[in-house]
C-alpha cells in the first residue's frame, strides 16, 4: 500500500520497525549494510516518534503489523514497504520487486501472514542494534 503525503512530509527516507522483532531488525541491518544511495535513516517503531509516525499514516502504533519505508516523500506499508527498499538499493536486489507483480490482496495477505506470526515462531529478543544502525537511528 502506497500512503498518501500529508501536509506535513517527513524529510528523508525512512525506515520505521519494530526494533524488538529478529526479522525486522533484520531488514533494518540489512538496509544499513546494502543502502549506498537512498540513505535511509532509522526509527524503531515503539519510539515516541516511531509511533507518531504509525499513527500519522493510519496504522495502529500497538499492533506494528508493517515497517514504514517513507522514501523520496511517499509513504509505504506492508509488501509495498519491503518492494520500495529493494527497488532503492539496486541491482541484484531490485529484483525483489518481482512482488510488485502479484495482486495487491495476495502480496499483502503473504506479507500479513509473516507479520501476524513473527513472534510466534521466535522472533523476539532482538539482539542490540549494529553500528551502522546507531548512527542512523533518530529515536
Amino acid at each position: 500500500m502506497i500512503l498518501p503525503r500529508d501536509e506535513k512530509p517527513v524529510t528523508g527516507n525512512l525506515i520505521v520497525f519494530d526494533a524488538i522483532c529478529v526479522l525486522c531488525s533484520g531488514f533494518a541491518r540489512f538496509m544499513a549494510t546494502h543502502d549506498k544511495n537512498a540513505g535511509f535513516r532509522f526509527v524503531d517503531a515503539h519510539s515516541e516518534t516511531g509511533r507518531a509516525l504509525y499513527r500519522r499514516y493510519g496504522l495502529d502504533p500497538d499492533l506494528m503489523e508493517s515497517n514504514i519505508v517513507i522514501l523520496d516523500g511517499n509513504a509505504y506499508t506492508r509488501m509495498a514497504s519491503f518492494t520500495a527498499a529493494m527497488r532503492s538499493l539496486g541491482w541484484p536486489w531490485r529484483l525483489f520487486t518481482v512482488l510488485d507483480l502479484l495482486p495487491a490482496k495476495v502480496a499483502d495477505w503473504l506479507y500479513d501472514r509473516i507479520a501476524q506470526n513473527r513472534y510466534r515462531v521466535g522472533w523476539r529478543s532482538c539482539p542490540l542494534p549494529s553500528q551502522e544502525i546507531k548512527d542512523r537511528l533518530i529515536d
